[in-house]
Formats: C-alpha cells, structure tokens, sequence
C-alpha cells in the first residue's frame, strides 16, 4: 500500500494559487498549526500559494501570530467566510478594509454547511440570523459592503421566513488528529474535540478535495481500536506527522497548554479541591445576580458566554448549587466545567464530547434551558453588538445560534465600560468612578441580537449589569431593578443614550448580593 504520509513541507506544496481552502480548529485546540506555519512561510519566500478562499467554523489563532494569523498575508487571501474573526486580527483588518472578500457567518450554520455539502444539499437553510446583521435585508454577512456575492438570500416556507446560504467548492481540507495508522485512520484521544473534522473531511471527498491531516503520532496497520477512530482512512489522502519534541508547538493541546489531562480524559479533575471564590469585584456582583436568574428554574443546561458570564458557575459553586448546571461548549463539550482564555473549547472533565455539527444541532433545536453571554453595546430596542465596532472585527461566533434558540436569554455586562470602579459595603452598591464609554446606546453599530425576532418568538430575555436589571418587552427596555444605594436619576439614566421604560414599581436588587460571605442562595 502507498504510504499517506507527507512531510510538511510537500503538504504546503499541493496548496495552489486560487484554491478553496478548509482549516479546521476551535481557537488553538484542533488547528494544524504545522501546516498553516509551513503555508505561510511559503508564501512569505515564493508568494504562493496566493488568491486563496479560505472557510473556517470557529475563530482559531492567539489574537497574535499563530492560527489563522498565517493567512494574514497582503495577497495570499482573495476570500474568507468565517464564524468568529477576533484571534486572527490580521486576517479581520484586510476584510474591513477590502484588501479582501470577507463574511461573517453564525458559527453554527458553516458547522452544518459541511454536513449538508457531505450530503450533497444544495444549501443550507435554517433561520438562524434573521433580523441580525446576517440577513440579507440588514447586511447579508458582508463584512465590507462592496462584497460583491450575496450568499444569504431570504426565502419563505409555509409562511415562515428562513434564509438559505450558498455553498462553496472545496480543494484542500487541513485537519488534526492525534493518531493515524498506515491506512490514514485518525484517533483524536489526546484532542480536546473532535469538532467539525469528520463533516469538514466528508464534504471535500464530495467536492473532490483532498484532505491533509496533521497527527503528533503513528500506529502501525490498523492499529487504532476500530471504536476510537473519529476520521475514516477512505476520507483521508496525507498524513502530516509533527515532531512534537523538536516543535512542541506545532502541535499544542490548546494554544495555552501543550497538555491537560484533563481535557481529554485521562485524569478526573478535582473541581472541589482546586476551587477559589471570585474576589467581591464587579464580575462577581453580576454573576451573583445572574445566579439568581437560573435558580427557579431547578436542573438546567447551560451555555455560559466567554469573559463576565464564566463568573455564574464559579458563583454557584460558591454557593452549593453548582449541581444545578450542566455546563455546554459549542465546540462539543458537554457537562464538566468550560476551560478560558486560549483554552476555551476544552472542558475539564466532561461527561462526553459532541462533534460540533450536532452540538448546534441541539442548540438551534433549543436545547439549551439558559444561556448567559456578554454584551458589549444595547440600543433602546433592546438589539445587542459583540461583533463589530469600528474598524475592529471580533465577529458572531456562536453567539446568534445560542441565543435565537436559547429558552431563556440573560446578558451580563457592565453598565458603562472603560475605567468604571465600584465597591460593595454593607448591601449597598458605590460608584467610586464611572466608566467614560457609555453601553447603552441609541443605535448598536451592529445587530448581532435582534430583540424583535426574540419579542416573536416569546423568548424572556434580561439584561444585568452591576447597578441595575433591565428586561426586554415589545415595546422595549424595562428598568426592573435597581441596586441598593444607586440613584436612578444621577447614576443610570445620567449614563443612558436613550430613557428606558420605567415601570410604576421597580424593585430592589437582593442586598445579599452586596454583602460579602455567601449569599445563602441554597
């Protein structure tokens, strides 16, 4: 039998000008670190290969040099449709510049845009961003408007609108495995999710690709547990074996870690002994609030935002409630508790792990009981921007699949940004100094959370901040509560670009939240 494995080097070779290009990863956990480094650093010395379309799920790089980072070479990429675009800045600012053809995407749908090409549908047709900045009636995904193709058309079935997103060719699929025997089946024991690699590997044999995959180790024959292969030998055409001694970072666990047990697996990780309570800052004021949010509804399946709402599941497990969560990763993860940072998409200690296609496929279905995500401006519709401001890109990820289907929505975010201190004495909030960016705008410069499809389809949503708790109804924001010891004259509606609806009666934050000790939730 002809051997599949290539060096590095002659990976990056069969790379042509103007190919269609799949590089799958979740941040670093997954990338093909070896092979985007060698693809680069060809183009670098020969300028090929140029005039790349390049397709990714998830952000994947170190918001540095690594990742998608490789490709943000002035030329080497003509096109890129993606989910999240804020690891690799320098891919971003030729898209927001249109030095490239740039999209942005909900993460979930180009999961399922793999499966559906593997499957040979013409499309894939979901409501997943409607009324958001995906739509073709806002901004079709363009991240500059002089993208010339329109690959989100709007459709109707039945009386319900749907949008449908066109597909793309596929050349050459770079994936990462663990293991790979002589006949190219791929084990992925030591990965931290086997994320979209079997669909992204599918859909380029249709598309008649080749798939390269990078492993950090051999099996002779077939010598992998015919139960642990993730990736079949029929889909595979090279295979790329990294030196994981001489470059141990071309082939990291995560793009923190070279390697965590308990990400995959290998040892139960001691959540009791290693725990340490937050600090009594203002994420962990929030994320006590936010707490309060998902006590009455007992048992729940949690999606938990990266950044301020992580803060929910350190606070429940301060409190003795942490088994009420169920914790998910939209990488695949299912139960444990969600690793951060450049490690987000592993999990430590999970009771099993999704391919990411069907992870989405239970979010979308609405699976998740509650989800707590980040918010970085809200308008007075009760829209929410995280994906763009300015000239700087961050993209959706998963964020639009989350929480268009989410049964309940909660947002936690500060109430201004950028040098706002505050502290807690004795049940009662104090603004030291007050933020100098205001959150609550007219108008978000994008609507990645559009509060009128929400409104539609009855999903409660609520937005907590350090001061005061706001809700969504159909005529827009509702001041619920507010914090012990704040004025809403001189503290919220001094710092609001726009006046909020005010009920006759507002009530109060629990004053445990501004005490230190336990709250005494349980």
């Amino acid at each position: 039998m002809k051997s599949k494995l290539i060096s590095v080097e002659k990976a990056a070779g069969l790379i042509q000008d103007g190919q269609s290009i799949v590089v799958g990863g979740f941040v670093g956990s997954g990338h093909p670190e070896a092979i985007t480094s060698a693809l680069e650093e060809k183009f670098l010395q020969e300028g090929h290969p140029k005039d790349l379309q390049l397709i990714f799920v998830a952000g994947q790089g170190d918001s540095k040099n690594k990742g998608l980072n490789h490709f943000g070479q002035h030329g080497m990429v003509r096109r890129a449709i993606g989910g999240h675009w804020g690891l690799a800045p320098k891919l971003g600012k030729m898209a927001v510049e249109g030095k490239l053809e740039g999209y942005n995407l909900p993460q979930g749908v180009i999961s399922h845009m793999f499966r559906d090409i593997a499957a040979g549908k013409p499309c894939t047709i979901t409501s997943v961003g409607l009324k958001t900045f995906v739509d073709p009636r806002v901004e079709g995904g363009k991240i500059f408007s002089q993208s010339q193709d329109d690959i989100v058309k709007l459709m109707e079935w039945e009386g319900k609108e749907y949008l449908s997103y066109k597909h793309f060719d596929i050349d050459v699929a770079l994936i990462r495995g663990t293991t790979a025997d002589e006949f190219g089946n791929v084990s992925m024991e030591q990965e931290v999710a086997t994320l979209d690699a079997l669909s992204q590997a599918m859909a380029t044999k249709k598309k008649g690709g080749i798939v390269i995959c990078q492993v950090m180790r051999l099996a002779k024959q077939n010598g992998i547990n015919h139960l642990f292969v993730k990736i079949p030998g029929i889909l595979v055409d090279y295979i790329v074996l990294v030196d994981t001694i001489k470059n141990p970072s071309h082939h990291m666990q995560t793009f923190a870690e070279q390697y965590c047990p308990y990400y995959s697996g290998q040892v139960a990780y001691p959540e009791d002994s290693l725990f340490t309570p937050m600090e009594m800052d203002i994420r962990k004021l929030i994320a006590r609030r936010g707490l309060l949010e998902l006590l009455p509804l007992g048992e729940c399946v949690v999606n938990l935002g990266i950044g301020m709402p992580e803060g929910v599941a350190n606070v429940a497990k301060e409190e003795g409630v942490r088994d009420r969560m169920v914790l998910t990763v939209e990488s695949g993860p299912i139960g444990g508790l969600p690793a951060s940072g450049l490690s987000f998409g592993a999990s430590y200690s999970p009771y099993c792990v999704l391919d990411q296609p069907y992870q989405f496929d239970f979010y979308d279905g609405g699976g998740l009981d509650i989800a707590f995500l980040g918010a970085a401006e809200i308008d007075v519709h009760g829209n929410v921007n995280v994906s763009r401001f300015g000239p700087k890109l961050a993209g959706c990820g998963g964020f639009i699949n989350i929480t268009q289907n989410a049964r309940r929505v909660v947002y936690c975010t500060t109430f201004t940004a950028n040098g706002l201190e505050v502290s807690a004495e004795e049940g009662k909030l104090k603004i030291l100094q007050e933020g100098k960016v205001k959150k609550f705008v007219k108008k978000v410069q994008q609507i990645t959370f559009s509060a009128e499809y929400a409104s539609q389809k009855g999903t409660p949503v609520t937005y907590i901040t350090e001061r005061c708790v706001f809700q969504l109804h159909k005529d827009g924001l509702h001041l619920v509560e507010v914090a012990p010891g704040i004025d809403i004259e001189k503290d919220i509606l001094a710092y609001m670009e726009f006046a909020p609806i005010l009920p006759e009666k507002i009530g109060i934050m629990n004053p445990a939240i501004f005490q230190a000790g336990k709250m005494g939730v349980r």
